[in-house]
């Protein structure tokens, strides 16, 4: 059996700390409280055993199974489902690893379903454990303390994009022929995290409309409120580095293209600075050929300013050339 850890709570204070599952079902009956089992990437047989004891419904055990589910919060009869993505950002790689955290809680039990290495059950575990005064509140206690520690998490996420936005923002008129890359991969990480942050404030806006008819405790629901704020807010800053992202993609187009002009202007210039010359040097080249020719019969080859002539028409045609390319502002 994959429990990571398994006790029985009374008043709030941990009591027992059963061996099996079997013997969890039977401290709960002799003694009641409420049982917490932490379970990691559990097999079907084991799913199957938790669910014949506490009722869990077939639908939420086959989605605890196979994860891969996006947040979201079910309710079977007495029964909450409960989906988290925990999440962590790696600086190293510009990306967000996603976790994910499955959650059932009944009137006397809670069951957590982790399928990544996340420690944060264990870190909620301890908290409560210190408060025995929120923890004797039960599984309502145990599921709010879970949302909000997911929350707390994302904070170290949310600075981290933010982080790495600022340098793209600097990259940008760098001339970094990357940065475009980077944005793409950016913007797909904060999409991913828009999707795990996104459906929390309707999860909250359930659990909050059976405060009433299930007598939360009123502590409780100072704190899922409090939780409720901390996700609105960090869903108004991912919202805002998409924003961003789209921003510097359609200026780094912007100016990836005002590059390219600038490059395809200066060529330009240096192809009329060339073709200058060489129509410069065309034109002696010309003369100097068809002197060269040496025919018998050619005019001019008897006189004797045949040769200061053809100098000079060669270097007058250099000079008017190179006057009316300068005029023209090729050269």
């Amino acid at each position: 059996m994959t429990i990571i850890d398994n006790a029985v709570y009374v008043d709030g204070v941990r009591s027992a700390e059963p061996q099996s599952l079997e013997q969890t079902f039977e401290t709960l009956e002799r003694h009641g409280g409420m049982a917490w089992i932490g379970l990691y990437r559990p097999t079907e047989a084991e799913m199957a055993a938790v669910a014949a004891e506490f009722g869990l419904h077939r639908l939420a055990v086959e989605d605890a199974i196979s994860a891969h589910q996006r947040p979201k919060l079910e309710r079977y009869d007495d029964n909450l489902f409960t989906v988290l993505r925990p999440a962590r950002y790696l600086d190293a790689t510009e990306t967000v690893e996603f976790g994910e955290l499955h959650v059932f809680t009944g009137e006397n039990f809670v069951v957590t379903v982790r399928h990544a290495e996340t420690g944060g059950v264990a870190q909620v575990r301890r908290k409560l454990e210190r408060r025995p005064d929120l923890l004797c509140h039960g599984p309502e206690a145990v599921l709010y303390a879970l949302m909000d520690q997911v929350v707390d998490d994302y904070v170290p996420v949310v600075a981290g994009l933010e982080n790495d936005i600022d340098e793209i923002e600097d990259q940008l008129f760098s001339g970094d022929a990357t940065v475009s890359r980077r944005i793409y991969e950016l913007a797909r990480e904060v999409i991913q995290f828009q999707r795990a942050i996104h459906p929390l404030p309707a999860m909250i806006q359930l659990l909050r409309r059976g405060f009433e008819k299930y007598q939360v405790n009123s502590e409780l629901q100072h704190n899922l409120r409090d939780v409720e704020d901390h996700v609105e807010r960090l869903i108004s800053r991912a919202d805002s580095f998409r924003d961003l992202l789209q921003n510097a993609l359609t200026l780094d187009g912007t100016l990836t293209a005002n590059r390219q002009n600038e490059a395809s202007a200066e060529q330009n210039e240096q192809v009329k600075k060339i073709s200058s010359w060489a129509a410069i040097f065309f034109a002696p080249s010309f003369v100097a050929g068809v002197y060269g020719m040496n025919f018998e019969r050619m005019p001019e080859l008897q006189w004797s300013y045949g040769y200061p002539m053809a100098i000079g028409m060669m270097a007058a045609t250099a000079a008017l050339m190179y006057g009316i390319f300068k005029r023209k502002g090729w050269l």
